[in-house]
């Protein structure tokens, strides 16, 4: 092994980590990648900047872009609205039917943009008809996974094989060319969870009183200068020595202090950082000398166009759940005010569960924030008149029952309808590469007004992109180094004398496991040259052996981190780790034997 492959393992092992850990937001463990290559000259600055202009990297664009049209015109939910007649029949018909059918509205269009809607149809369905929600979107994620798998525009980590495939000489796949592979697996997958669907939480309506333990909220209380907590030590003060209140953090004057003691003196201006239950956090906003996270009110309040009556009267309590690429995402509990929710009060988060502390809620010790992330929740408190403009926050959901806002017409959704179906077909028909098919698309989109330029700066999720524009220099310099060889040459010798199966199966289990851990697209990213080395060095068509890298990439099932419809779905705090360890790994394995046994047969 030479120094370069050494240092290139070092950087790749330092990225699974920090991608499995959650360390930092992909986007910025992406320019990491960069800077660590262009820094180790593995990498000419050309070929680090090479990710932004992938084939992979635009389609990936141009497809988000063509996804955001189809969801903003109301093509997505137009599609799914049939679930809603569904709602009668007993839950083992039901969770197969909408996997289904969430299965394949994924296979043509972004799978987090279809799963998004499902969440919405179910949350309503759910509150509306008392149908078990928790026993219905663990599965409705798997499926969209697993559709996404069945096409070449189905999910990102299908194009970006593809696009290595064909950089390393290997000829493209058609739009339909694994289409029946990942029918089988559908299939497979939606018998195995329907059968398991018992061993799910039992569902609850979602209502914000109900069910909250002690840590559920993290929030920020402001001591006034009529407060009887002034002039008392903690250990005095009502908030000490109790089950439902945990103090975290103390800022004083600029000075942070994570561990206040019992004997801290209270003053005035003191902000609390606590975690506590709902009615302990109720009892704080009401409580006299207490302000709970509104630093600004006073500015607020002291606005003409306010109305301070008006927000007392109808007041409620409200939990809005944080979608990819919502406007609120990277804010905190001081930054986000009255204006960024269009007339609501933030009161308090509640962070998502994440792989390093699946058991717990965290906050940043070192920054005086608790930023919004992708699947936290904020509890607001509205004005029945100020809900509605609530709702029109882009990518956030309120987990509570409310009648859909019209904000499309049917002309532009079935002009968008018509768009996708040109796409597919110029793609199907291999009257044009998916690339060419996807910018005409964007152009249509755009040129027939069905989205706005505006929108689509707003709504791209734009860490995908900068993940992929990072992530492909690291196949570069793979190359450059003779990583994959390298990898090849040793996997070689465990393959020796093996059979076709035992081969494509070792290499699917593999890439399956690494996705569970960091992003699917990486993983692919990473697999995919190892994967077109050994079928080079065993001369044998490489294309099985790409395809045991595209599907096992995307079955990231037992674990709620690999795929980011997981995640999502696990930081609604329905599900715990074991539900998708136990079903997932149900799932993976009998994929996993599944694929081993199809995909070599097709030698």
């Amino acid at each position: 092994m030479s120094l370069e492959i050494a240092i290139l393992f070092f950087i790749i092992v330092v990225v699974i980590i920090l991608f499995a850990l959650e360390v930092f937001p992909v986007d910025k463990i992406a320019f990491f990648i960069l800077a660590a290559l262009l820094v180790t000259n593995l990498v000419s600055p050309e070929e680090a900047i090479s990710g932004f202009s992938s084939p992979a990297t635009i389609t990936v664009l141009a497809l988000m872009i063509i996804a955001i049209g189809l969801e903003a015109n109301g093509v997505i939910d137009w599609l799914a609205s049939g679930l809603k007649n569904l709602r009668m029949l007993p839950v083992f018909i039901m969770v197969p039917a909408f996997m289904f059918i969430a299965g394949s509205i994924s296979a043509f269009i972004n799978t987090t943009a279809v799963v998004i809607v499902f969440i919405k149809i179910i949350t309503e369905l759910s509150a509306r008809y008392d149908i078990p929600s928790s026993k219905l979107l663990l599965p409705i994620s798997f499926a969209g996974i697993i559709g996404g798998s069945c096409t070449l525009m189905g999910t990102s980590t299908n194009l970006i094989v593809n696009a290595v495939a064909v950089e390393r000489g290997v000829e493209r796949f058609s739009f339909f060319e694994f289409t029946w592979y990942g029918i089988i697996f559908m299939i497979i997958t939606i018998i195995i969870v329907s059968a398991m669907v018992k061993f799910l939480p039992r569902g609850k309506k979602n209502k914000i009183s109900e069910d909250y333990n002690l840590d559920e909220y993290i929030t920020k209380v402001i001591i006034q200068k009529n407060s009887s907590s002034i002039g008392k030590s903690i250990s005095e003060s009502f908030l000490y020595d109790k089950e439902d209140i945990e103090i975290l953090r103390l800022k004083r004057n600029g000075i942070i202090n994570d561990w206040p003691g019992k004997f801290t003196t209270l003053k005035e201006g003191d902000q609390l950082l606590l975690r506590c239950n709902l009615k302990s956090l109720l009892k704080l906003k009401d409580a006299e000398g207490f302000t709970v996270i509104k630093e600004e009110d006073s500015k607020k309040l002291a606005d003409p166009i306010i109305d301070s009556e008006e927000l007392e009267e109808n007041v409620q309590v409200v939990e809005i759940l944080m979608l990819p690429n919502s406007p609120l995402i990277g804010k905190n509990i001081k930054t986000v005010g009255w204006y960024d929710l269009h007339g609501a009060v933030p009161l308090a988060i509640r962070k998502r569960r994440n792989f390093r502390n699946p058991g717990r809620r965290i906050f940043n010790r070192g920054k005086d924030e608790i930023e919004l992330r992708v699947g936290d929740r904020l509890l607001v408190e509205v004005t029945e008149s100020a809900l509605g403009e609530l709702r029109k926050i882009e990518n956030v959901t309120i987990l509570e029952q409310y009648k859909n806002i019209e904000v499309s017409t049917v002309r532009k959704r079935y002009l968008s309808l018509v768009i996708l179906l040109v796409v597919i077909g110029l793609s199907a028909f291999s009257i044009f590469p998916i690339l060419k098919s996807a910018i005409i698309g964007c152009f249509l989109m755009i040129f027939t007004k069905c989205i706005d330029l505006g929108k689509i700066y707003a709504q791209v999720n734009w860490q995908i992109i900068f993940l992929l524009a990072g992530m492909i220099p690291l196949g570069v310099a793979m190359n450059n180094t003779g990583a994959d060889q390298w990898i090849s040459d040793q996997l070689l010798l465990v393959f020796q004398n093996q059979t076709n199966t035992v081969i494509i199966g070792i290499l699917f289990l593999v890439t399956m496991i690494l996705s569970g851990f960091i992003s699917n697209n990486a993983t692919a990213i990473i697999i995919t040259p190892i994967a077109i080395s050994i079928a080079a060095s065993l001369q044998m068509d490489p294309k099985p052996f790409i395809l045991s890298v595209l599907f096992a990439s995307n079955f990231s099932f037992f674990t709620p981190v690999g795929y980011q419809t997981n995640t999502i779905i696990y930081g609604m705090g329905i599900y715990r780790f074991r539900h998708f360890f136990i079903i997932g790994g149900l799932v993976s394995l009998v994929l996993w034997v599944t694929a081993s046994l199809l995909l070599s047969a097709s030698f």
